[in-house]
């Protein structure tokens, strides 16, 4: 019967739910993996860590920035959380903040790094 039942869309019931679960957990090890290498080499590149600030001046320098930032934010935000000491009276609630920051941060760039690897990936194939 059309109005019993699961809808047509949910086949695969809790199995699916844990699957995305994974998926999502994945993706966010991925951006993060991708955020720390990218931070680690501009450390490497220049001798200083990854922070937010303007790399440079000009209309190029912004969109450069923008999208070094969208790659290492997730890195930049836990350094500051971990840096940030325990002893104050807001520090547990600021970094359980920052680590959800960073994890959101880290699926939404996982994703878009998976994208690019896989579009890739088909292009050459």
């Amino acid at each position: 019967m059309p109005g019993r039942g699961r809808p047509k869309w949910d086949r695969r019931g809790a199995s699916g739910v844990l699957q995305e679960s994974f998926l999502m957990l994945y993706c966010a090890a991925v951006g993060f993996v991708a955020a720390g290498i990218a931070a680690s080499f501009y450390r490497w590149v220049t001798a200083e860590p990854a922070r937010f600030a303007l790399l440079g001046n000009g209309w190029l320098a912004v969109v450069s920035t923008f999208l070094f930032f969208a790659v290492t934010g997730p890195a930049i935000i836990m350094d500051g959380a971990l840096k940030r000491k325990f002893g104050e009276s807001n520090a547990v609630g600021w970094f359980l903040g920052s680590l959800l920051v960073a994890s959101l941060w880290s699926v939404c760039s996982g994703i878009i790094v998976l994208e690019v690897v896989l579009s890739v990936r088909g292009s050459l194939a």
